[in-house]
């Protein structure tokens, strides 16, 4: 049976598996915002439920043996560090706030090594680090501005990975200013948690280019804005 489908947990926006569409892979993305059921559009098969449903286990199930690549973006709500000062009130409120987060960041890692394809868990600076152990990796978006210029901001995100994942070079576009700080001050709003949670485009694109390409597809899927500063990195590295 044939890999080609990516796995997208708690994966509302896509961005990371926007390059395995674009280079002929299914997507399937599962996360409560998206409409119940499933629905598909294009490459992309959308489950609109927790990990934790019959609909979400039963479509995991039919596509294990196929699942070339797994992530796992875990809410970070009640374990990300920049939130400790009120940790003690959530705990006050319900003791097992951080058992439940947890249980949803297991879920992903179990998955990924059950698929025994490449996976990545994705989460900011993390109480995970201590429940589970030290990320594998850390990287800032503006470490890929190389991929896309426009990702030119600081999000220290840490990472836990398995089954062979790639980490991707840093590959930073000369001539930008210093990076901004876009996600610390994003106004409130409906959608501040989607907006401070997407995946940087740069580093979606980074890691195909470091992963996909072992699976047998296209190894560089690039939005147009990253083009010429490969091109010129390129050049210089075969001067």
């Amino acid at each position: 049976m044939n890999r080609d489908t990516i796995l997208c947990l708690c994966d509302y926006s896509g961005v990371m598996a926007q390059p395995w569409v674009m280079a002929g892979y299914t997507a399937i993305l599962i996360d409560p915002q998206h409409p119940a059921g499933i629905t598909t559009d294009g490459g992309y098969v959308r489950v609109g439920h927790e990990i934790d449903h019959p609909v979400s286990w039963q479509v995991i199930r039919d596509h294990l043996p196929r699942l070339v690549f797994v992530v796992g973006f875990p809410p970070c709500t009640d374990v990300s560090l920049s939130g400790t000062r009120w940790w003690a009130k959530k705990a006050a409120a319900d003791r097992y706030f951080q058992c439940k987060a947890t249980r949803v960041a297991e879920q992903c890692q179990t998955i990924g090594n059950m698929s025994g394809a490449p996976w990545i868990m994705e989460n900011p600076m993390s109480a995970f680090s201590r429940i589970f152990r030290q990320p594998d990796h850390k990287f800032h978006p503006f470490h890929y501005t190389g991929w896309e210029p426009d990702d030119n901001y600081r999000k220290e995100t840490w990472l836990w990975c398995g089954g062979g994942f790639v980490m991707p070079p840093a590959l930073q576009a000369s001539g930008l200013d210093e990076p901004d700080n876009r996600i610390h001050h994003c106004p409130p709003g409906a959608e501040r948690a989607n907006i401070r949670s997407a995946t940087p485009r740069g580093f979606a694109r980074a890691v195909f280019n470091a992963n996909g390409a072992a699976s047998g597809c296209s190894s560089k899927v690039l939005g147009p804005k990253a083009e010429r500063w490969v091109q010129e990195i390129e050049q210089g590295a075969e001067a």
